[in-house]
């Protein structure tokens, strides 16, 4: 691209921002999530008339349409409680909404609206056929006892059943919504509906669940890293690897680093960081299942219980490793993390969770011209997953592990192929122009082909 024509590329992209910040304000990590994409996307709709002339980029970043709705409950002391909930469903032009339900106080309409942003494209780069979306409420399941969280799940589901289907919308789970609340979701829905369909995804393996959910999107990045790294004849072998975060991504990200040969040092929750230089083993990632998914407790525990070093309120980027897989939270590593990773000789950045680098850290990685992929390609291996689990739903049969594991890596071998085919620039790979227009394109040719609609 000459000059005059990237000048051009990006006056129209500070023109499209302008008035998407004018129409959606106050929503940062919506206008941040367009922003990564339109700043790729406009060279390519400014070189094709007909994605210009039929507006695409701005019916992609408006949804569909968004549900808001009061959730009246009682809790336990018999107090009636009102939360708020959002259902976003932002793009359907490749197949029914899809994705998950957050449970927190930050959730609020811009989280919700990056999100379905970023799913509508993460789906598309899976190659099923799932449109994009998200939803949650404003309900913190934390000190909630087991009975206030299924009386909330209930009255939400009273609401939600409206707008959702198999062939619709399929919820699943998210932060703060687990096994327990898709459990409570569904047995709601299933009776208020009288059908056993498979509308939600991420259901327990005695009613519809697939197996290898819980672990997919952190076996997905690690997969994809592996798929990055094979393509420059590296592997995971070997590398030192730090991951943040302590939930189901972060856990299994761990556990498959360590299946093929990496060593992770470092887990985190929002309290602070743990690092081991000896590594997490088996037994050591043993007992964070326990802590975080049974138990419920601080990472802090760890270091207590193994003796290695605790970094109290702080993230684990300082610590040198060969790859870091940030797997918490959007916005978790910013541009001053994203040089201290450098300078201590990171090669490779896979995302985990959903946007967890600023955009700053972004520059600095593609700047860097190191492995860096985007969430919207690492961590679409558990949206992979729901959509397996929704084809074994409609067959109604239940694939082995094996089969399922097997057809995870097929699908992040293909988002790797399709990253290639879009990102290759001689012999460097940039992710993140490969994964957006990838997508872009997909959903794209979707929506020309449906009309004006």
């Amino acid at each position: 691209m000459g000059g005059g024509e990237q000048a051009a590329a990006e006056a129209e992209t500070e023109r499209f921002m302008r008035g998407l910040v004018r129409r959606n304000p106050g929503e940062d990590e919506f206008h941040q999530a367009v922003h990564e994409l339109v700043q790729t996307v406009m060279p390519y709709v400014l070189d094709h008339p007909e994605y210009r002339d039929a507006k695409l980029l701005e019916r992609l970043t408006e949804p569909d349409r968004v549900v808001i709705f009061r959730v009246a409950w009682e809790d336990d002391a018999g107090n009636v409680r009102a939360d708020r909930a959002w259902r976003v469903q932002f793009n359907n032009s490749i197949g029914p909404y899809k994705g998950g339900l957050r449970f927190g106080s930050a959730v609020n309409m811009g989280v919700l609206k990056f999100l379905g942003f970023e799913q509508t494209l993460k789906n598309a780069l899976t190659g099923l056929p799932m449109g994009g979306a998200k939803g949650g409420a404003n309900f913190n399941p934390k000190g909630k006892s087991e009975r206030e969280v299924m009386r909330f799940c209930q009255a939400l589901m009273l609401e939600l059943h409206r707008h959702i289907g198999e062939d619709t919308d399929v919820p699943a789970g998210d932060i703060g919504v687990g096994s327990r609340e898709i459990s409570y979701l569904f047995g709601q829905y299933k009776r208020i509906q009288n059908r056993f369909t498979g509308t939600l995804t991420g259901k327990g393996l005695t009613f519809g669940g697939s197996l290898v959910r819980t672990e997919a999107t952190g076996y997905g990045a690690v997969y994809f890293a592996e798929n990055m790294l094979n393509h420059r004849d590296d592997s995971v072998a070997g590398k030192v690897c730090t991951v943040s975060g302590s939930g189901n991504v972060a856990i299994y990200t761990a556990e498959k680093i360590r299946q093929l040969g990496g060593t992770v040092v470092s887990l985190s929750d929002s309290s602070g960081s743990i690092h081991d230089p000896a590594g997490i083993d088996e037994e050591k990632l043993a007992f964070v299942k326990d802590l975080k998914e049974v138990r419920r407790g601080r990472i802090c525990e760890y270091a207590e219980r193994f003796g290695c070093e605790y970094l109290d309120g702080r993230r684990p980027w300082s610590i040198p490793c060969d790859a870091a897989f940030p797997s918490a939270t959007q916005n978790e590593l910013d541009g001053r993390d994203a040089e201290t990773l450098l300078g201590n000789g990171c090669v490779l950045v896979a995302e985990g969770a959903n946007m967890p680098s600023t955009s700053e850290a972004v520059r600095r990685f593609l700047a860097a011209r190191i492995m860096y992929a985007p969430g919207k390609a690492a961590n679409a291996g558990g949206v992979a997953v729901s959509g397996l689990e929704q084809s074994q739903n409609a067959l109604r049969i239940a694939w082995g592990r094996e089969q399922v594991d097997e057809r995870l890596r097929e699908v992040m071998r293909q988002i790797h192929e399709r990253c290639l085919r879009w990102g290759r620039d001689g012999d460097h790979v940039d992710y993140v122009k490969g994964a957006n227009l990838a997508a872009f394109v997909r959903v794209g040719e979707a929506m020309l082909a449906h009309g004006i609609v």
